[in-house]
């Protein structure tokens, strides 16, 4: 089955149009965060979605950890899908569900130890649409939700995958030279990537093109 590629951070409607031009899946629209790159505002994230074409998903990163914060992030962007960086009380999709029925939710697993795949199993069960596998830290003092550049441990993210009943996302330090390594290892539904496909902090369209090529590739 072909690896999904979403392309995060996006930071305009010319970065989106060169992610879609590469043959992105999904773009990634980073809402405020405690630490990490790639944060627009709400009016530009609208932008990028009313520019954005089906069958391409929008995905927006939010830090809220309330049904209504979550709500609200959401209305004011238009996202067809709600990134949930930080974990969320029980009962929260539910409530967001009743409010967005057409949104689709994805849920952040920080891979920071085995106990992450119980995190996982537990988002699965409250019925998250899918999964995506970080690099962060939770539980630093100023929380590290993504945009670390970082790889973790893939044997426990392989692990997730294989657990899982809903596709798994993988991102965490990958770029061109190791997303091959990343689909072999893990056999993730898709590839999540920011910083690797970047130069000076601007999206780099040779960088793209050798991920993408990587990925078609790649078994």
């Amino acid at each position: 089955m072909r690896t999904r590629v979403k392309v995060c951070c996006i930071s305009s409607l010319e970065e989106a149009q060169l992610a879609i031009a590469a043959g992105a899946d999904a773009l990634g629209l980073v809402g405020p965060m405690p630490s990490g790159p790639g944060v627009i505002d709400d009016s530009l994230a609208a932008a990028v979605v009313r520019f954005t074409p089906p069958p391409v998903a929008t995905f927006m990163l939010t830090s809220e950890t309330t049904a209504e914060g979550i709500i609200a992030h959401q209305q004011r962007t238009g996202a067809n899908t709600i990134q949930l960086v930080d974990a969320v009380p029980s009962g929260t999709y539910a409530q967001i569900r009743a409010a967005l029925p057409a949104v689709k939710l994805v849920q952040v697993i920080h891979v920071v130890g085995d106990e992450s795949l119980t995190d996982a199993l537990n988002a699965v069960a409250e019925g998250v649409d899918a999964l995506l596998l970080d690099s962060g830290n939770p539980s630093l003092a100023v929380k590290e939700l993504g945009g670390t550049g970082r790889v973790h441990n893939w044997q426990v993210s392989r692990r997730i995958v294989e657990s899982s009943a809903v596709p798994v996302f993988l991102a965490g330090g990958l770029k061109p030279e190791n997303a091959r390594e990343a689909i072999e290892t893990v056999r993730p539904f898709g590839l999540d990537i920011c910083s690797g496909v970047r130069t000076n902090g601007n999206l780099d369209p040779e960088k793209l093109r050798a991920f993408f090529a990587v990925v078609g590739n790649a078994g």
